[in-house]
């Protein structure tokens, strides 16, 4: 199989069930934005020495492609049709409440602002956060124009607080202080 397609050389992509939007459209905006964040996620694990969150991490990338794949196909309105795409999913935003349930009852509590920075993974985790919340904005715009489900934003939001949590754990894990907000 050829990397290269060729169908792309005139600044159109192709959606899942067919059609064709220009790569600026807002559902390659939202789609590319989750895929930016699944890249940085990826760099994190590189980082990262505890293996749990390594876990959880890859499950996340996995999950952030069903993401990906949500927003790249046209929602059509008979389940028939609907039941053989990979859509975003209630069980995956339960499993993000629940680790950051988890990982937040082993941090000291928050009571101020925090600074991002710290760890490299926690740096990282941070920019993580807000590449998330670009995405978040980004399907946000979308949701405006065409029918999307409420899951994939509801994920992107729990996500974006998820990844302020692993930061924190990151930088605790590492005996690193948060740098606190001083205005």
């Amino acid at each position: 199989m050829k990397i290269y397609t060729k169908t792309g050389d005139e600044g159109k992509t192709s959606l899942f069930r067919g059609g064709r939007v220009s790569k600026d459209h807002d559902r390659i905006e939202a789609y590319g934005s989750v895929d930016e964040l699944n890249s940085i996620l990826g760099i994190v694990l590189t980082e990262t020495k505890n293996a749990e969150v390594s876990e959880v991490l890859i499950k996340i990338q996995n999950d952030l492609f069903v993401v990906g794949s949500d927003l790249a196909t046209v929602k059509v309105n008979t389940s028939e049709n609907d039941s053989k795409i990979l859509r975003s999913s209630h069980e995956m935003i339960n499993y993000l409440e629940k680790k950051i349930d988890y990982f937040d009852d082993k941090l000291p509590s928050l009571t101020n602002f925090i600074l991002p920075g710290g760890s490299k993974s926690a740096a990282y985790l941070h920019l993580a956060r807000t590449v998330c919340r670009r995405a978040e904005r980004k399907v946000v715009r979308l949701m405006n124009s065409v029918d999307i489900s409420n899951e994939v934003m509801i994920y992107l939001n729990r996500l974006s607080d998820f990844l302020f949590v692993l930061s924190r754990f990151e930088n605790f894990q590492a005996n690193i202080p948060d740098t606190i907000w001083n205005p």
